[in-house]
């Protein structure tokens, strides 16, 4: 797994899977979007308008009130402003559905916008923001899904079903590896999903 310059931590369901965990605790700077403070003290430093932040740990608060991007944007501005581009994403799922489909669609927005190398990782898999041609570690089994933002084509190599250009989000879910690795030709920007563990794997261990 990539090494971060930086972690930012949502106040969605706070992880649980190894993987997300180890990058924690082993981040070099933790950023909290406000109420995520209370689920992880020893973060740096929190961001955003503090309506969530307990007075113990208003001392870390970098206070934002403007309201047009939400705390995960605020977050992730000021590790622009660091240098810090290399940003795990993690606890931006759960809770409200609607917070965890802007959050997952923020993480394009970052990645085309303003050149963030992100990774969202929840407890169940990552999610990465990609542009045209792209090899991907993988390992036989795995499970992936492919999300279209505005690629007029789209084909892989290395997965058992053929992608295509999809023009729902839909279409390109619940696909499978067949090796170590797979490929995506595009002619723009798409998001792959893929997770921790292989069908098998998944199916012995519930």
């Amino acid at each position: 797994m990539t090494k971060f310059d930086a972690v930012v931590l949502a106040d969605g369901d706070f992880p649980t899977h190894a993987v997300p965990l180890s990058i924690l605790e082993g981040a070099q700077h933790v950023i909290c979007c406000d109420g995520a403070i209370s689920h992880y003290p020893q973060a740096d430093i929190v961001i955003g308008d503090g309506d969530s932040v307990p007075d113990q740990f208003r001392h870390k608060l970098i206070q934002i009130d403007e309201q047009d991007d939400n705390d995960l944007t605020k977050a992730t501005r000021y590790c622009l402003q660091q240098g810090w581009k290399k940003i795990a994403y993690l606890g931006c799922t759960g809770k409200r559905e609607d917070h965890t489909l802007g959050n997952i669609s923020l993480l394009m927005r970052y990645y085309r916008d303003w050149g963030i190398e992100g990774l969202m990782l929840t407890n169940h898999g990552f999610f990465i923001p990609s542009q045209g041609d792209q090899c991907f570690t993988s390992q036989a089994g795995q499970q992936v899904s492919i999300f279209n933002f505005g690629c007029t084509r789209i084909e892989s190599e290395g997965l058992k079903w053929d992608s295509y250009t999809y023009q729902e989000w839909w279409q390109g879910t619940l696909n499978e590896t067949l090796s170590d690795h797979f490929t995506i030709h595009a002619d723009g920007w798409y998001l792959v999903y893929q997770t921790y563990k292989n069908k098998k794997t998944s199916i012995n261990n519930g």
